[in-house]
């Protein structure tokens, strides 16, 4: 299982596609693609998000709740070989995010309901997921998925990365087909989401090749914005 060691702070905001690429070739000179991403700098994201039957963790995102939690299960480019388990924590603009590893089978447990195993998992978020599951009636809600294309650089631990193409499998209830009913939700075709992640500072180098005309900091979830439809 792993853990971020502190909570790292996390900056989000919505951009259009001109500001992409302007921010995108400032950054290319000073910050090194993720080694996880492939030939073309990107890798799709999908994350099967949890919630209670009272929509808790939707509910605490739209009241803008100072201190909330989630969880969901993620996985890369449709390969079920690598499935993580992650709960993140959110405390104002500062989050903490903790994994644990899940086999293909034992996702699929999950996720139809058959959490027998989970209460004596090697692993302790699976057993804190398994007491939510039963006492908080967390269950699967919808399947988000997203393109990212992600950057790094060494001091302070940076990470930016370009989130577009959003989608959400809204009322649909099933996880891991091989093909995916989903829909888009972008409020508009060109929109997409920038996320600046770091622990304790933000290099002043990044800062100013982050800085561009027009674009603000906001409040931004992708879990969020899927289930705005239902």
């Amino acid at each position: 299982m792993t853990k971020n060691e502190t909570y790292r702070h996390e900056l989000k905001y919505c951009i259009r596609t001109a500001d992409y690429y302007a921010i995108r070739q400032r950054l290319r000179a000073v910050m090194k693609p993720d080694q996880f991403a492939g030939a073309d700098g990107r890798y799709v994201v999908r994350s099967i998000y949890f919630d209670n039957m009272d929509d808790k963790a939707l509910r605490e995102k739209i009241n803008g709740a100072q201190k909330r939690e989630k969880f969901r299960i993620r996985y890369y480019n449709d390969d079920l070989s690598f499935i993580s388990l992650e709960k993140k924590i959110k405390r104002n603009n500062l989050c903490m995010k903790i994994a644990a590893r899940l086999t293909e089978e034992e996702c699929r447990a999950v996720l139809c309901g058959t959490s027998g195993f989970m209460r004596n998992h090697e692993f302790e978020l699976v057993r804190e997921l398994y007491c939510k599951m039963n006492f908080q009636r967390l269950c699967p809600k919808v399947l988000v998925s997203y393109v990212r294309e992600p950057y790094v650089y060494a001091a302070g631990n940076v990470r930016v990365t370009f989130d577009f193409q959003i989608r959400s499998s809204l009322f649909h209830r099933k996880f891991l087909e091989e093909t995916m009913a989903d829909v888009a939700v972008a409020d508009s075709p060109d929109e997409m989401i920038l996320e600046v992640k770091f622990d304790s500072f933000l290099p002043e180098v990044i800062q100013s090749l982050l800085q561009t005309e027009g674009i603000r900091q906001q409040a931004y979830s992708k879990y969020g914005v899927c289930r705005r439809f239902g």
